[in-house]
């Protein structure tokens, strides 16, 4: 495919979003589109979104990919993935459209769209790991689709160093506790999604520049659990509880979700019909997961410089007798491995900035 770039719309780290118009006209390719570039030496993320979108490009509700080419631009070599061009911008976008929050209708729109996404996705065998606001695009016509599979990866793919894939004000409880990333992981960042379309905030709060290690503790350990809006409806707040569950196992799926009554388009189901303990062994499909690798910028800047900096913000939470216990140590040896500039990948997008 010839193609012409046009103006950038968008940049990260490691790549950047451009325009893209096509030489000659196609029937299967629209006039216009965006381009997803980085440098060859750079593009593992860019290899790895285009070998799971190949895989989903029968869904709907997930971004449309037309193909990827190289090219060679003032002596540099790029990998460039053709992607759909989303005129509406991010769910960040419409926020702000919005005065800084959505309708309750608008947000049950939404979310059924992204659960229908990712039923489709955790089906396929994989989990987006990394569904937040930003990664949720909206056309023209007022359609939204899930976007940005780079750190994506395949159910129960392990790999043996310690990551954080995705973004911390979204991971999930057994994502911090066990370096483990499910499609209930997804479930647990929509919840998130839900609370910051209907308040225009984070579901957790933190304040700009607060210590990620503090907030990671908040997520993993104890019963915190994100703030529910109070003025959500009851059938919201309930739909919100089911995400919200610390033990993944007992997390609703997406296809579970997808007939609860915030979203349902069957009117008929009401909140008494659904079970307070709906799971068993058989209600979960396959899990899929598999890792990209993108390192967290200034990670020196989260670590302490005392070595028993991490028990010392363990009792600030729960007491000095907390820390002591065999299963806070376990955390702690995983937080100061997580925050250390060693090991670690933190897989982050939240770099990203689209300009329409």
């Amino acid at each position: 495919m010839e193609w012409v770039r046009g103006e950038e719309i968008g940049s990260g780290s490691f790549a950047t979003i451009s325009l893209a118009v096509p030489r000659k006209a196609s029937a299967e390719i629209p006039p216009l589109m965006a381009v997803k570039s980085s440098e060859i030496f750079n593009s593992a993320s860019i290899n790895n979104e285009k070998e799971i979108l190949d895989q989903l490009a029968d869904c709907p509700q997930v971004i449309r990919c037309f193909g990827e080419n190289y090219s060679t631009e003032k002596g540099e070599e790029f990998h460039n993935l053709m992607l759909e061009y989303a005129s509406g911008g991010s769910l960040v976008d419409q926020l702000k459209k919005n005065g800084g929050r959505l309708s309750e209708s608008d947000i049950r729109r939404y979310t059924r769209t992204i659960l229908k996404g990712l039923s489709f996705i955790h089906t396929k065998g994989f989990v987006h790991c990394d569904i937040k606001l930003q990664n949720i695009l909206v056309f023209e016509n007022g359609a939204a689709k899930i976007a940005d599979f780079g750190l994506a990866k395949k159910t129960g793919e392990k790999k043996t160093e310690v990551e954080l894939r995705g973004t911390p004000l979204y991971m999930s409880p057994e994502s911090v506790n066990d370096n483990e990333y499910e499609s209930p992981s997804d479930i647990w960042a929509l919840g998130c999604a839900v609370v910051e379309m209907m308040t225009g905030k984070p579901a957790w709060n933190c304040e700009p520049g607060s210590n990620i290690c503090a907030l990671l503790i908040r997520i993993g350990v104890g019963e915190e659990l994100p703030q529910v809006p109070e003025e959500l409806s009851e059938e919201g707040k309930d739909f919100l509880g089911r995400c919200f569950v610390k033990d993944p196992r007992k997390r609703w799926t997406a296809d579970m979700l997808l007939k609860h009554p915030f979203i349902s388009d069957d009117d008929t189901v009401s909140l008494e019909e659904l079970s307070t303990s709906p799971r068993s062994p058989f209600d979960f499909p396959e899990w899929v997961s598999m890792q990209s690798t993108v390192r967290f910028s200034k990670l020196s800047e989260f670590s302490p410089e005392s070595e028993n900096w991490f028990g010392r913000e363990l009792d600030s939470y729960f007491g000095s007798s907390y820390s002591s216990s065999s299963s806070s140590t376990c955390l702690e040896n995983r937080l100061r491995r997580l925050m250390s500039d060693e090991t670690p990948y933190w897989l982050v997008s939240d770099s990203w900035v689209t300009v329409r």
